[in-house]
C-alpha cells in the first residue's frame, strides 16, 4: 500500500495482505496499518489497484469500512474484488469502479492514466499519476512478456508517450531484482503443462493459485485437446472460476468444466481437478487431500499432481512437506524445481533496465519485494546512470518529499502490519505473539490449589497439570515433587495474611524457578488458586 499526497490530496495504490510466516502463530494475515490515512481521511480520495493478487487486494474487506472511499481496478480487478466483499457482506456499501487502460480520470489534483502491463494474471496494469510537478510512474507488478497467455503485450509505447521527456519518478517492480537477463513467458509454462496432461495414465490435479486466471484457462486449454473435463476444488477458486467465466476471462466449451458429482463418474484418465493450496495453505483443498483429509478427493494410483506456483518466501518447508505427503499418498508429484510448471511474474534485471530507459526518472524508488531485492534494484538503477542521491531505498512509513528539483526522506508517519486473528485485530507491538511463540516452544504448566477461607490450608494437594511441557511418562514424579513445593510455598505464606494476587505471584514465581532448575527449560506457569 503506497500513498501519494499532493496539498490537500491522497490516492493509495493498491491495498494488500501479507501471507503469515512461521512466526506468527496463530495469523491468519497480515493488513498495512492505515493508522495515518484515517487520520486523513478527509484528505483521501480514492484507492486505485494494479491487479486483481492477493497481496494487492486482500486488505480491502478490512480497509474499506473504516476510509469509505471509492476503488477503481480493471474488470477482472474488479470482479475479484466483488467476490471477496460479497463473501463479507460489503459489496452494498462499496463504491468499486471499473477503469479501462487509457481513460484518463481526475482524482482532485491528480490526473489517472492506467496502462496495461503483463503479469501473471490478465488485467494487470501499471499507474500514471500526474500531479502539478510532474508525472509518478507505478509499475504495479510487470515483467515484459511477448507471447502472454491472455493475447495482452505490454503496452511499452504507451509507457514512453506517458513518460513523455522523463518521468518525476518511477516506482518499480522489485520481486525479481536479483534475477540476471530476462523472465520466461507464459506460454512455455502452457506447453509443459499440455504435456504432463497428455502423458499422465491417470488423473490430474494441479495447484495454483486462486487467482491465477490465466494459468486456469491454460489447463482448460490442455483439458480441451486431450478430451478430459475439468472440475474445481476449493471454494475461493471456485468462485473465482464462475466470475472469470461469466466475465470472459476464462472460456471453456459447454460441458467441460463440471461438477464433482459428474467427475467422479469419468473415468480417471478423462480427469482435471484444480484445486488451491500451491503454497501448502493449511486448510487448502490440496493439503486436506495431501493429508488423506479431503471428503471428496483422495490419491489414487496412477494420479500426477502439478504444483504450478513458486513457494513464497518462508513457505518452502510447508510446501515441500505437503509435496512429500502427496508421495506418500502415491502420487507423482510434478513441480517448479523439476519442471517448468511456473514462470515467475516479475521482471528480471534487462526488464527492469528497459522500464528504467523508457520511463528515464528524475527520482527512483524500487518497490515490492524484500529489502535485499530493493537495494539490488536501485544498484541497477545507479549503474545505468541514475545518481545515488536520486534513488531511494524505503522502510514502511517513510515519507519521501519531492519538488521539480529536490528528494529527500522528510519523515515516518505510523506504519507497518496489522495481524489478523480470527475476528480479533493485533498490532505488530502486541505481546501476544510473543506469549504464544514461547508457549509453543516451552509448553505450559498449570497449577490448581483450592484453600479454606477460614484457615487458609490447602484442602487438598495442589494438582499440575502441563501442556507440551514433558512426556507424560516422565511428568508423575516431577509434578509430585512441584505439589509438595506448591504446599510448601502455600504453608509459608500463613493463613493470618492470605492475598490471593500475592499469593498465585509468588507460586507462579517460585514454582518457574524450580521447574528451570529440574528441567532446565522455563514453560509458562499459570496459577488457578481459589478459596471455599
Amino acid at each position: 500500500m503506497m500513498a501519494l499526497e499532493f496539498g490537500e490530496d491522497i490516492v493509495v495504490i493498491d491495498a494488500g495482505l501479507l501471507f503469515p510466516e512461521e512466526d506468527m502463530p496463530g495469523v491468519d494475515l497480515g493488513i498495512p496499518d492505515i493508522t495515518y490515512l484515517v487520520e486523513n481521511r478527509d484528505r483521501l480520495r480514492a484507492i486505485l489497484i494494479t491487479h486483481g493478487h492477493e497481496d494487492h487486494i486482500g486488505a480491502l474487506p478490512f480497509v474499506l469500512p473504516e476510509l469509505g472511499v471509492p476503488v477503481y481496478a480493471s474488470r477482472l480487478a474488479h470482479g475479484l474484488i466483488s467476490v471477496k466483499l460479497r463473501e463479507r457482506g460489503l459489496l452494498r456499501d462499496a463504491r468499486l469502479n471499473v477503469v479501462e487502460p487509457h481513460a484518463p480520470f481526475r482524482l482532485g489534483c491528480f490526473r489517472i492514466e492506467f496502462f496495461r502491463v503483463c503479469h501473471s494474471i490478465p488485467d494487470a496494469m501499471g499507474i500514471a499519476v500526474t500531479t502539478p510537478i510532474g508525472t509518478v510512474i507505478h509499475t504495479g507488478d510487470f515483467k515484459i512478456d511477448h507471447t502472454p497467455a491472455d493475447g495482452h503485450s505490454m503496452d511499452l509505447a504507451a509507457i514512453a508517450r506517458l513518460a513523455d521527456d522523463g518521468a518525476l519518478l518511477l516506482c518499480s517492480d522489485s520481486t525479481y531484482a536479483e534475477m540476471k537477463g530476462y523472465t520466461e513467458s507464459e506460454q512455455v509454462v502452457g506447453e509443459t503443462l499440455d504435456r504432463v496432461i497428455a502423458d499422465a495414465p491417470g488423473r490430474v490435479m494441479v495447484a495454483t493459485f486462486a487467482s491465477l486466471i490465466s494459468r486456469m484457462q491454460q489447463v482448460i486449454d490442455a483439458a480441451v485437446r486431450h478430451d478430459r473435463k475439468v472440475t474445481v476444488v476449493g471454494r475461493s477458486m471456485s468462485n473465482n472460476v464462475k466470475m472469470a467465466t461469466k466475465m470472459g476471462y476464462l472460456k471453456a466449451p459447454p460441458n467441460t468444466i463440471v461438477s464433482m458429482n459428474e467427475a467422479r463418474r469419468l473415468p480417471h484418465e478423462r480427469v482435471i481437478i484444480m484445486a488451491t493450496g500451491s503454497q501448502g495453505e493449511p486448510t487448502s483443498a490440496l493439503v486436506r487431500i495431501a493429508n488423506g483429509a479431503h471428503r471428496d478427493v483422495e490419491v489414487a494410483p496412477g494420479d500426477t499432481v502439478v504444483i504450478s506456483a513458486s513457494p513464497i518466501p518462508g513457505n518452502e518447508k510447508v510446501v515441500a512437506k505437503t509435496i512429500d505427503n502427496l508421495f506418500r499418498q502415491g502420487a507423482n508429484v510434478i513441480y517448479s524445481r523439476i519442471a517448468t510448471v511456473h514462470v515467475h511474474g516479475h521482471a528480471s534485471q534487462e526488464e527492469l533496465k528497459t522500464m528504467i530507459s523508457l520511463v528515464n526518472p528524475r527520482f527512483f524508488v524500487p518497490i515490492h519485494g524484500e529489502r535485499r531485492h530493493l537495494v539490488a534494484h536501485a544498484a541497477l538503477a545507479q549503474s545505468m546512470g541514475m545518481p545515488k542521491e536520486n534513488t531511494f531505498v524505503l522502510e514502511d512509513g517513510d515519507v519521501l518529499e519531492i519538488s521539480a528539483e529536490y528528494a529527500g526522506v522528510v519523515d515516518k508517519v505510523t506504519a507497518g502490519h496489522i495481524f489478523v486473528d480470527g475476528r480479533t485485530l493485533w498490532d505488530m507491538d502486541s505481546s501476544v505473539f510473543a506469549e504464544r511463540r514461547r508457549l509453543a516452544r516451552q509448553g505450559v504448566v498449570v497449577i490448581a490449589a483450592t484453600l479454606s477461607e477460614s484457615t487458609g490450608d490447602a484442602l487438598i494437594a495442589p494438582e499440575i497439570v502441563s501442556y507440551g511441557f514433558v512426556e507424560l511418562d516422565e511428568s508423575q514424579e516431577l509434578f509430585e515433587k512441584t505439589s509438595k513445593k506448591v504446599l510448601t510455598i502455600l504453608e509459608e505464606e500463613g493463613a493470618a495474611t492470605l492475598r490471593l494476587e500475592a499469593v498465585r505471584a509468588r507460586v507462579r514465581d517460585s514454582i518457574s524457578k524450580f521447574l528451570h532448575k529440574e528441567t532446565g527449560r522455563r514453560p509458562t506457569v499459570l496459577t488457578v488458586i481459589e478459596q471455599v
